[in-house]
């Protein structure tokens, strides 16, 4: 066969496989049998191996993944991906429906009606009809770039179809899981080669799309259902319905059990079909999603903090079975918390074997009279904590005895002492080991203080050791009692020393994230830093102050207030100050080198990890992206630099390595 037919049939392959893999892991309605499919595989295959020069990275014999990655990239979300609110009866599905119709000012409201799947949010981008990046959801803002893992699974367009006339650029959003038959199949192969097994599908989806090295991923039976747009260049459908159906017509994986009700009681009747046929779907599901149809209504209702206005999660009733409680304990969390939990004789609740619940705190425990002996109904709901529903009062037999909480930490031995509003007990132990090497972990954690090496059970050690007793003991530690611990060397001391003097040097935005304040996660550390923009004006500020920041309300401005008007905090962070502890305050550049452009990193800097490479690249006004597109400006390549530089090259994308890069952070 000579070159011109051989791409001819390439073509002919390739939509077919294509076409295939829509049928059977999207329509789950396949035309052909395994074996044909697997001669269309092998020819294509063939006739790759016999032309090489006409292999592309959207070829579906590319699915079997690349090399491994040493870790996932970040990426910056363009639209943030929501979360949804939820209903758990009639009563709050009738309360969303009449909300919406307030709004409105309507009589009666269009929806579509979706399975809830119980898997993992992802996020997928096309550009010029090509599988650009795929994403995690992360924590709404920021995921973890998985593009080499998602390339593997089988129904995942690698490239779109041209007849649906695909946009220039395209964002969908989805969830991927894995069907339950796939996974029975697959613990059983896992058991019979003496691997452990997954608890559940979700568990397994979501391991297995998190595996540094694609070809685990592609080894693993994967699916994929897209439900939203994202961004997109050009106009988009007038309707969600039209738009799954958009979606559908360029080759993506749309879920065929979708529905559209007009008016609640459709809605109603949809879920109480999709209830009754729970155990017949194909996967597991624990509710159905409830859209508004109209993306003219959909602007108009918009969103709150972290939920659109449009949405909604009608939860199916949560499984429920009976056990036994063998024995009661308290833990103290990072935060000084008292928790009781209840250990269990282990059960299977939802597929997923359960062997302790949290009784939350002391009045839940009193009021469920839970007690070391009894039976009682254990409730689990997705991936909601399994928790006690109810004490079987008529299988007490005397034996059992009210269960006494604690008056003092059972870890360090400091006064227990409830809060004067709330049901929670904190220890009151300053330097509660429990607590502390918490705190100190979270405080050197990567997206924190970023003091690599000091991990959880080096953190032990030092608490353990009483060598730390607070954040800034850490930056008086010295080689000699580094090498006292066991198991350190020379070398590794060193380097941990190393380690702690570059902290010296961070941006506000972690410094606040690392002291570990309640309710302040990374994203709010920003807000916060880029508003008062140093330690002195947060240290300063009234509730009213901080409640001028975006999306901080009046208990979490309580909050951050009294955590800096504490005393033995505001000491900590004095010492840490006077320790060396530099924080930046953010800096956005409008002119310079780095100003509106978009910068890819690759490989590995000597002078800069890849996350100061990052914060100094978007204190100049830059932007940092995870994958090589037409859009980039510059790849910063470092040693080991991969795939990435490659792509960079074949686009003519300027290339700058990293004595260049570092001449440019110098230019303002």
């Amino acid at each position: 066969m000579d070159k011109t037919s051989a791409e001819k049939r390439i073509l002919e392959l390739r939509k077919a496989i294509a076409h295939h893999n829509y049928r059977y892991y999207t329509l789950d309605d396949p035309e052909v049998s395994d074996a044909h499919y697997d001669r269309l595989m092998q020819g294509l295959s063939a006739l790759e191996e016999q032309f090489p020069d006409l292999v592309t990275p959207d070829s579906p014999t590319r699915r079997v993944g690349g090399v491994p990655s040493e870790k996932f990239e970040r990426v910056v979300h363009r639209l943030p991906m929501l979360s949804l609110a939820n209903a758990f009866d009639d009563g709050e599905l009738a309360e969303f429906d009449e909300r919406i119709r307030r709004h409105l000012s309507i009589e009666r409201v269009d929806y579509v009606c979706e399975p809830k799947l119980d898997g993992l949010a992802v996020e997928l981008v096309y550009e010029k009809g090509a599988l650009a990046r795929a994403s995690t959801r992360g924590d709404g803002l920021v995921g973890e770039d998985v593009t080499p893992n998602m390339r593997t699974l089988r129904n995942v367009a690698l490239q779109l179809r041209a007849e649906a006339s695909p946009p220039e650029y395209l964002e969908v959003r989805g969830e991927v899981f894995i069907r339950k038959a796939d996974f029975a199949r697959f613990n059983q192969r896992r058991e019979e080669s003496g691997e452990p097994l997954f608890a559940n599908p979700r568990n397994a989806a979501a391991g297995s799309l998190r595996q540094l090295d694609p070809r685990i991923t592609a080894s693993r039976p994967l699916s994929l259902f897209l439900y939203e747009v994202g961004q997109l260049s050009g106009g988009e459908p007038s309707s969600h319905w039209q738009k799954l159906e958009w979606l559908k017509a360029m080759g993506l994986p749309v879920n065929p059990r979708n529905a559209r009700a007009s008016g609640l009681e459709a809605v109603r009747a949809c879920y109480q079909r999709f209830l009754s046929a729970r155990h017949d779907f194909p996967y597991e599901l624990d509710g159905m999603v409830v859209k508004v149809d109209s993306e003219d209504q959909r602007r108009r209702l918009g969103q709150v903090s972290k939920s659109p206005r449009w949405a909604i999660a009608y939860k199916f009733p949560p499984e429920e079975e009976e056990t036994l409680v063998e024995a009661i304990d308290v833990n103290v969390g990072r935060t000084g918390a008292l928790t009781p939990v209840a250990f269990l004789r282990p059960i299977k609740v939802g597929g997923v074997t359960v062997s302790r619940a949290t009784l939350h705190n002391e009045d839940e425990l009193r009021r469920k009279d839970v007690r070391v002996g009894d039976w009682v109904f254990v409730r689990r709901a997705g991936d909601v904590i399994p928790e006690i529903v109810k004490v079987i009062d008529s299988k007490r037999d005397g034996r059992q005895v009210p269960f006494t909480f604690p008056t003092h930490c059972p870890v360090c031995g400091a006064a227990a002492v409830r809060e004067e509003e709330g049901a929670i007990t904190r220890c009151t132990g300053v330097a509660c080991p429990a607590q502390l090497q918490g705190n100190i972990r979270h405080f050197a954690s990567r997206s924190a203080m970023d003091i690599e090496g000091l991990g959880e059970k080096l953190c032990a050690q030092l608490v353990g050791q009483g060598l730390v007793r607070d954040y800034s003991d850490l930056y008086q530690l010295d080689a000699g009692q580094l090498i006292a611990v066991e198991r350190m060397g020379e070398k590794s001391a060193e380097n941990i020393l190393d380690a702690i003097a570059r902290s010296k040097r961070t941006t506000l935005r972690r410094f606040l994230y690392a002291l570990g304040i309640r309710h302040v996660g990374e994203a709010t550390a920003k807000l916060l830093a880029d508003h008062f923009r140093s330690v002195e004006g947060l240290l300063r500020a009234t509730p009213e102050d901080l409640m001028r920041v975006r999306d901080v309300g009046p208990a979490m401005a309580e909050e951050i207030a009294a955590f800096f008007q504490e005393p033995q905090n505001r000491e900590v962070i004095a010492k840490l100050l006077a320790a060396g502890v530099e924080p930046q305050p953010p800096e956005q550049s409008a002119a310079g080198p780095f100003a509106g452009k978009t910068v890819v990193l690759t490989g590995g800097l000597s002078t800069l990890s890849r996350e100061q490479a990052k914060e100094e690249i978007e204190r100049r006004g830059g932007k940092v992206a995870g994958s090589v597109s037409r859009k980039t400006d510059w790849v910063v390549a470092g040693e080991d630099a991969g795939s990435k530089l490659k792509r960079a090259q074949e686009l003519g994308i300027r290339m700058l390595d990293e004595k260049a890069f570092l001449e440019l952070l110098k230019e303002r």
